[in-house]
């Protein structure tokens, strides 16, 4: 007789519990084979193509039928109910919010209209209601070059293959009203057959090559940063590059520091305007969100962008990246606690930390910009030569750009908050030293008294006081948008009944 028998004839209450462990075991062991075996199913049917997505196929909805979860969660960007401290995806009126800009961008679009930015969704809809685009009655008419459509839509690469890239970036912003009319969305950043993250905009690979960097050997998970790069980034469009064009290109060549690209502009005696009050030739930044990102911790420790902004979730037993692309802090369960322990109200408050001291400082560089603004006009009122204000008007330029660079970086004074307070540091600097050659000149040209802040209190008053006609301007935007742009929809309509790429393989 075994050992275990004479154990089970003294204790013969042991082989009950030996039996019912064994069917316990068995029992749970039977559940997790069922759940693999269901598993492996789910994701033998979950990619089954449902329809044929041709290379530049722009519409989102032909994409949705063959990745639903993606699809619907993208829809999410339709959302605009968040609202953070500072931003979110809610419509929010900034030059409301902060009058000051409007004088900053004095001769400028931005000085018209300016609106916190919603989701992609919304990318399409926001660039044709805004003032900056003006009311174009004909495809040459208005302010804004065809150049302007590049970010906004997956019609873009599929034009740029018809036309050619030169091509794209030449004419007027109205003429692609009818042809960009599809919101950002998959044909922008993936591989119409594998589905891989793809780079769809040239400027980028051409900045990359001009720094001597080959794009096709990015990893993966630099290319959930690289596709967000193609559009959040500072750029400018050259006109000496190709004739009649308005080529999109990156600042890139000395480097992403603000320094180096105001080295490059400046070499290149490029402004993006002349401000209607000063004379300064300015530089507006555009959203070097990739450039800032890259100086900051996250980056350092090889965070991409789609990891915070587009973590990945599970639903039915499948993984995949939220294509709900928002800010961290409405998702800090999926984006910040994967690698952060503490809890939501820690890290929210973290964050604001950062933007409450970043913007104290980028407020004060405000109100030195306007004031030094207000007294170079002085200045010219007042008979100064172009040889008295160079050095002045240099300043100006230098430190707005600083400014605007930190302020436009969406998000920059979280991501890589020692860099933007640098950033902002030097503006103060030198908004500083341009107010002191200017009080001099000024006393030169017999003026002693302090020059008065104008009263920019509310946006209207700001806009009154640069000389804006803003109740022409918003009429003229209203009757566009109730004749132009539903002639724009409807060829757009027409044309997409031609497509050929939605073939039905699987009823």
């Amino acid at each position: 007789m075994s050992a275990k028998q004479k154990l089970t004839e003294k204790r013969p209450w042991l082989a009950w519990v030996l039996f019912l462990t064994t069917v316990v075991v068995v029992f749970f062991l039977g559940l997790l084979a069922s759940s693999i075996v269901e598993r492996r199913t789910e994701a033998a049917y979950v990619n089954v193509p449902k329809a044929e997505i041709g290379k530049f196929e722009p519409r989102n909805e032909v994409w949705g039928q063959n990745y639903p979860r993606e699809f619907q969660s993208y829809y999410g960007t339709a959302d605009t109910s968040f609202q953070s401290k500072y931003n979110g995806n809610t419509m929010i009126d900034m030059l409301e919010v902060d009058p000051r800009l409007v004088v900053l961008w004095a001769g400028y679009g931005f000085s018209k209209d300016y609106n916190q930015g919603r989701g992609h969704f919304y990318s399409i809809t926001d660039i044709q209601n805004t003032l900056r685009t003006g009311a174009p009655k004909t495809p040459k008419e208005g302010p804004m070059p065809a150049t302007c459509m590049t970010c906004k839509s997956p019609d873009v690469p599929r034009l740029m293959n018809e036309k050619g890239v030169a091509a794209f970036y030449t004419g007027a912003w109205a003429e692609l009203g009818a042809e960009v009319v599809n919101p950002i969305g998959c044909a922008d950043c993936h591989d119409n057959e594998t589905m891989n993250l793809t780079v769809t905009r040239p400027a980028l690979v051409e900045a990359f090559e001009r720094m001597g960097k080959d794009m096709t050997k990015a990893s993966h998970q630099e290319m959930r940063s690289l596709v967000c790069a193609q559009c959040h980034v500072e750029y400018y469009f050259d006109k000496k590059k190709v004739d009649g064009a308005q080529y999109l290109t990156f600042p890139w060549d000395n480097g992403f520091s603000v320094e180096a690209m105001e080295e490059y502009y400046d070499n290149l005696e490029f402004s993006d305007w002349t401000h209607a009050l000063s004379k300064a030739p300015m530089l507006k930044a555009q959203h070097p969100g990739y450039e800032i990102h890259s100086t900051g911790i996250h980056a350092q420790r090889g965070v991409s962008c789609a990891d915070c902004h587009m973590p990945y979730k599970s639903e039915g037993g499948q993984k995949f990246t939220d294509h709900h692309m928002q800010s961290p802090l409405n998702n800090i369960a999926n984006s910040c606690q994967v690698c952060h322990r503490e809890e939501a109200g820690t890290l929210m408050a973290n964050v604001y930390e950062r933007q409450d001291k970043i913007i104290e400082n980028r407020d004060k560089l405000e109100e030195l910009l306007v004031r030094a603004h207000v007294e170079a006009k002085k200045a010219w009122d007042l008979g100064a030569e172009d040889g008295q204000m160079q050095d002045i008007l240099m300043g100006i330029r230098h430190a707005q750009w600083r400014w605007d660079y930190a302020a436009a970086s969406h998000g920059g004074s979280f991501h890589s908050p020692v860099e933007v307070g640098r950033v902002i540091s030097t503006g103060i600097t030198i908004a500083q030293e341009t107010r002191i050659k200017l009080a001099r000149l000024l006393a030169d040209l017999g003026h002693n008294q302090e020059i008065p802040y104008p009263d920019i209190a509310t946006k209207a008053k700001a806009q009154e006081f640069i000389g804006l006609d803003m109740e022409k301007l918003n009429e003229d935007k209203q009757d566009f948008l109730k004749t132009i742009v539903p002639k724009w929809m409807k060829e757009a309509e027409e044309r997409e009944k031609t497509y050929d790429a939605v073939v039905q393989l699987q009823e």
